[in-house]
């Protein structure tokens, strides 16, 4: 594949991440400096594979404000602001926006609409939408109207005992993805690859791939035994504090070119 120049926009998690939104799983103590370290360290992971990082400032008092990917849909042309689905966190699109308006357009999803970027999954210049609790069919139907004029289609999928799409499925390759059956069918990606996690790792499809580089959490070492055996680069990082939170490897950072 051709490397891109890219970008990673983050946050630092907040010391009130144990009040985050809960949907799928039991809430459970979470070590903050812990929880900041393996941030840290997931950061770090990414600059060493040559992204340039630019880091959102501090939202102290906003518990989920470290999954920036929930805030924004960014396109090559456009960034779309999202409406979160939990109201509890739409006061953390304001930072994004700001930051996003040095280098896109921006678009906005509006009432009645919700829509979480964890809901959206990009495959070339197709964007699958998770029908989720967090994101709903106007939701989808805006963001699609947002990006039709750039030659992007929007396609709605149904998810099922999850928070959000990409913890059901997320890209490994051109025209391959990591999924979990159990909760988003294989069909509705028609030609498409699509390679299975371990039964035993519910939540190992979300992985976040960096030009030829995979990003993975540690919990799921048979996944990613799996990827190693089909070639891929993997890197495990240790984010088990933040999965406590809901959180996974791809919403903790928003990805941009150039």
């Amino acid at each position: 594949m051709t490397r891109r120049n890219l970008r990673a926009i983050t946050r630092q998690p907040s010391p009130a991440i144990s009040r985050c939104e809960l949907t799928h799983v039991a809430r459970e103590p979470i070590d903050y400096a812990r929880a900041v370290a393996q941030h840290d360290a997931y950061v770090e992971a990414l600059a060493a594979l040559g992204l340039e990082i630019s880091h959102l400032p501090p939202e102290p008092d906003l518990p989920d404000a470290v999954f920036v990917e929930d805030t924004a849909i960014v396109v090559d042309e456009l960034a779309v602001i999202t409406r979160p689905g939990a109201p509890s966190r739409r006061a953390e699109i304001t930072s994004v926006e700001a930051a996003l308006q040095q280098w896109r357009p921006i678009a906005r999803i509006t009432a009645p609409g919700t829509l979480d970027g964890g809901d959206v999954l990009q495959i070339g210049r197709t964007l699958y939408v998770g029908l989720s609790s967090r994101s709903n069919a106007e939701g989808a139907r805006q963001l699609g109207q947002h990006l039709a004029p750039y030659g992007y289609r929007v396609e709605p999928v149904s998810v099922a005992d999850c928070l959000h799409l990409k913890s059901a499925v997320s890209v490994i390759g051109d025209a391959s993805l990591l999924l979990n059956p159990a909760w988003c069918d294989r069909r509705m990606f028609g030609e498409l690859t699509c390679v299975e996690v371990d039964p035993a790792e519910p939540f190992a499809a979300n992985v976040l791939r960096v030009n030829e580089a995979i990003i993975m959490a540690a919990a799921h070492p048979s996944t990613a035994a799996r990827l190693h055996a089909m070639g891929l680069e993997v890197q495990l990082v240790d984010v088990s504090e933040l999965a406590k939170a809901e959180g996974g490897v791809t919403c903790c950072s928003l990805i941009l070119s150039g």
